[in-house]
């Protein structure tokens, strides 16, 4: 599956910011402004003024959406869910070659919020993941004690996890030792 360098990112950005959200034993990633404004910086998300409480409210929400859409049961629900994101984000494609990158396609308004340019650029991320017909390549992590989301962006569509050299590894650490606990029984 070949995908542009401006949807990878924007993939690699709905990710990460689907798992900021708090699990049962993790914190809220964006836990106030400050976070909000690393995030931002870490994933160099351009055009974005002065961030506030309104801003960081918005980014939880479509954060939310996000995570509606790697739970969704099929493409159909997934599609329902990025078309209001993506509608409610006001989008205005344009064209633009900035910070060292090729042409590329914006998708967020200019002068949107960071929440708004979220919605369209991420949301768009996805809609390219659905309409290629691979939603299923949305997953979340099989490890019992994780549900980080992920994008399989495997060949043969056969990731499990996360990482492979934290939760991959870990399980099949403990198989191979309840195993040989069982062998020596």
């Amino acid at each position: 599956m070949l995908i542009p360098h401006d949807t990878r990112r924007a993939l690699d950005v709905v990710v990460d910011l689907v798992n900021t959200a708090p699990e049962t034993d993790q914190p809220d990633g964006l836990s106030d402004v400050e976070a909000l404004n690393e995030f931002v910086r870490l994933h160099k998300i351009s055009d974005v003024g002065v961030l506030g409480a309104r801003d960081l409210a918005a980014v939880r929400a479509v954060r939310s959406r996000f995570a509606q859409v790697f739970a969704a049961a099929d493409a159909r629900n997934a599609a329902e869910l990025i078309n209001e994101l993506v509608a409610a984000a006001g989008t205005t494609p344009q064209l633009t070659d900035h910070d060292g990158y090729d042409w590329h396609v914006h998708y967020f308004a200019p002068g949107a919020s960071v929440g708004e340019h979220l919605a369209a650029d991420c949301g768009m991320a996805l809609a390219f993941i659905v309409v290629s017909g691979e939603q299923e390549r949305l997953r979340r992590c099989e490890a019992p004690d994780c549900r980080r989301a992920f994008v399989d962006l495997s060949r043969n569509r056969s990731r499990r996890y996360c990482d492979s050299r934290t939760c991959g590894n870990r399980l099949h650490v403990a198989a191979y030792r309840a195993r040989r606990k069982e062998a020596a029984e």
